[in-house]
């Protein structure tokens, strides 16, 4: 597969996403500058973490509007593959490619630490070659990262099973202990309805050689080429 690899200004992780794709999983990948248009040569794009724009407004808010992300809609309209980390996740909140927004942690305190996250559904790219209810370690690194949707917008994702990652304990029980930031419903990542837009707030990138501490974020990205046909929307 070719990945793009966007770059705001302000993005920091940005290196973290090729390191991992091109020099740890062996793929072909490309930085992508935010004011590009043209999108054609890639089978899926990513919109990695940071402080894109400074976080002015508030996160993604600015970003949202640069010309990469017109393409980036008609990217998803294409039914290719999108993924949002942390800030990137943000951004496509922002964008309306995603339901929902990332609001401060509950604890206002930035966090930096390792969570373990629940695999909830198998039926979407991001995740077909892991197992219905498998714990991966992956860390976060953000302050915005509360997932919040109203009540019926919760509903909608809980019943179409676009909820596809939650805060667990090691065991795979979900709790408010487990819960690093006070998403709602222990949210970690969602996808839109097709199932091709994953936004999450942890960071697989960072989670994908042992001497990192784990190798869990690996089943992601791997999950993206090995998938098989049935998990395909």
């Amino acid at each position: 597969m070719r990945f793009g690899v966007i770059v705001f200004p302000g993005t920091w992780s940005d290196g973290d996403c090729y390191w991992a794709l091109g020099s740890v999983l062996g793929q072909e990948a490309r930085y992508v500058w935010y004011a590009e248009a043209d999108l054609s040569d890639l089978d899926c794009v990513i919109l990695p973490g940071g402080f894109s724009y400074g976080d002015y407004l508030r996160p993604g808010a600015i970003a949202r509007f640069s010309p990469v992300m017109a393409a980036v809609a008609d990217f998803a309209a294409q039914g290719k593959l999108v993924l949002g980390i942390c800030n990137g996740f943000q951004i496509l909140c922002e964008a309306g490619l995603l339901p929902g927004v990332l609001r401060q942690n509950h604890h206002l305190q930035y966090r930096c630490q390792w969570v373990n996250l629940r695999v909830e559904t198998t039926e979407v790219p991001f995740t077909a070659r892991s197992k219905r209810g498998q714990v991966l370690r992956i860390p976060i690194s953000h302050y915005e990262g509360a997932y919040y949707a109203d009540d019926a917008t919760l509903a909608e994702l809980e019943a179409r099973g676009q909820v596809v990652f939650r805060y667990c304990t090691a065991k795979g029980e979900v709790t408010a202990e487990a819960n690093p930031n006070g998403a709602r419903n222990n949210i970690a990542g969602i996808v839109n309805r097709e199932g091709n837009v994953l936004g999450m707030m942890p960071h697989p990138e960072r989670a994908c050689e042992a001497i990192l501490g784990s190798e869990d974020g690996k089943v992601i990205f791997e999950s993206l080429w090995a998938r098989p046909a049935a998990s395909r929307r």
